[in-house]
């Protein structure tokens, strides 16, 4: 008989989806578990984020667990050390630290078919599991360009997500390259550092305003004495948010409201027509990201701000040389172009059932079933996996569902005593079309080049609808398509 393996599960990656996953094994009454985390801290990408002004983009109050409701969060969208403090919290409040396994990298694994269990090479030494979840997220790899001479600079140069706080970026001529989520939150925050601030900008971004505050006093008193008053808060945030997947999915013309209302922000701010020109985007609103901020605009009228809309030839030892063959000297250069959502497992030596390589599966473009389990990998399990990402709402939404289709899948396995279980290639593939003719009609495939595209030209990250249809997807785990081994 094979050996029994160590753990029940092994989770890999401790942001929000691989607590969220730690906290549900343990109220199952799942002891055995791990939770790897190859950084020397748990949080994730709270943790991995610390460029200058991080904040979240959704209401924290719908940006946070429904088994874990904080009453008093200091402002409506947090801060990074906010919400790296909630992870705190919550690993706290359900025990999880001796499940955490902090600097151990996840390098491969291979799935023994015998046993019925998962082999794990880390770098901490080799695991077994009886199942493996992967909860690395999208946000995890860091994307660079592939610019001539990007390795040639003499400077200092690092992305916005491993970014140098030894670093004084006073007095100093910095360019960034990007206009993302993490450049408009950043750029504000060192413009008024910086001697010279390069801004270089390939298609310029839809902005809104962002509907920022503070929480007073009064305010987080209710909601943590009033029952089910934080409960209604939540609730209303999430329908207004819902709301969004009507015009982004089912019907892009009403988009057309949106449009306006950032054109006119970006003319309230921006005074100078030939800024306002290069500053306005050419493709439909929520085709990309669509970004919030009431600080970008200004940031880029600053006089020490040149925005550059050309493409970059080359990096140079001492600068960066413009498609017009101008240089320009630089001491610093800050990347912030976004993550490499295509490859979340990265250099991750995954093998299933016959020795199948991850990176071999769909010539590299990553499908899934319900976002959650692959064809060829038993017991293998994704959180936030492909096409569960939300354009309009709050992915801890999604994660909680996914985890809960993922708790049936294992409560499935111990109810049964089954030794595997491994979704229909039939059933992945039928699931994969009908998701792919839902994403036709949307906003996301309106002619626009974006991160939601993987190298063959399909969106492999959003989840084209509702997100509570999503939840009732995964309400319950569909064995009927698997096929089990006891």
């Amino acid at each position: 008989m094979a050996p029994a393996p160590q753990y029940a599960v092994i989770v890999v990656g401790s942001g929000f989806g691989g607590l969220c996953m730690g906290v549900r094994l343990k109220q199952a009454g799942i002891d055995n578990f791990l939770i790897l985390e190859k950084d020397s801290e748990y949080g994730g990408t709270w943790w991995a984020n610390r460029y200058p002004g991080c904040a979240v983009d959704v209401p924290c109050h719908l940006y946070s667990f429904s088994f874990a409701p904080k009453p008093d969060w200091s402002r409506r969208y947090a801060p990074q050390q906010e919400l790296l403090a909630y992870t705190r919290s919550v690993v706290r409040a359900f025990g999880l630290q001796s499940h955490l396994r902090l600097g151990c990298a996840l390098l491969g694994a291979q799935f023994d078919e015998e046993g019925g269990y998962w082999t794990l090479q880390t770098s901490g030494g080799a695991l077994t599991a009886r199942s493996l979840v992967s909860c690395t997220g999208a946000l995890s790899r860091p994307a660079l360009p592939p610019i001539e001479g990007i390795g040639s600079f003499t400077g200092p140069m690092f992305h916005s997500s491993r970014w140098d706080h030894a670093l004084d970026l006073r007095g100093k001529r910095v360019a960034v390259i990007g206009t993302g989520a993490s450049a408009i939150q950043f750029v504000p925050e060192i413009a008024p550092l910086a001697a010279q601030l390069d801004v270089y900008q390939r298609s310029a971004p839809w902005i809104l305003p962002r509907p920022d505050r503070a929480i007073g006093r009064a305010e987080r008193r209710l909601l943590a004495r009033v029952p089910g008053l934080q409960r209604l808060w939540r609730a209303l945030d999430y329908l207004r948010h819902e709301l969004r997947a009507i015009p982004m999915v089912y019907a892009p013309r009403m988009l057309a409201v949106g449009e306006w209302m950032a054109r006119r922000h970006l003319a309230r701010q921006v005074g100078d027509p030939r800024l306002r020109a290069a500053l306005t985007p050419d493709y439909a609103l929520g085709c990309k990201r669509i970004l919030l901020t009431n600080t970008w605009y200004p940031a880029l009228c600053r006089p020490n701000v040149t925005l550059l809309t050309g493409a970059i030839r080359a990096i140079g030892a001492r600068g960066i040389v413009t498609a017009q063959g101008e240089e320009r000297a630089v001491d610093v250069i800050v990347f912030g172009t976004g993550f490499d959502v295509e490859h979340t497992m990265g250099a991750i030596d995954l093998r299933g059932r016959g020795g199948l390589s991850l990176h071999a599966t769909s010539d590299g473009a990553l499908e899934a079933y319900k976002g959650c389990t692959l064809a060829g990998f038993p017991n293998f399990f994704m959180i936030a996996g492909p096409n569960t990402g939300l354009g309009h709402n709050s992915m801890i939404y999604m994660i909680e569902s996914g985890v809960a289709y993922v708790m049936g899948a294992l409560q499935a396995m111990r109810a049964g005593g089954l030794r595997s279980l491994e979704v229909k290639p039939e059933a992945q593939a039928a699931y994969n079309a009908r998701l792919q003719r839902r994403l036709r009609g949307t906003v996301w495939s309106t002619g626009c080049r974006s991160w939601y595209l993987d190298h063959t030209g399909r969106n492999r990250v959003l989840w084209p609808g509702f997100s509570f249809v999503y939840r009732w997807l995964t309400r319950r785990f569909d064995v009927g398509n698997y096929t089990v081994k006891p």
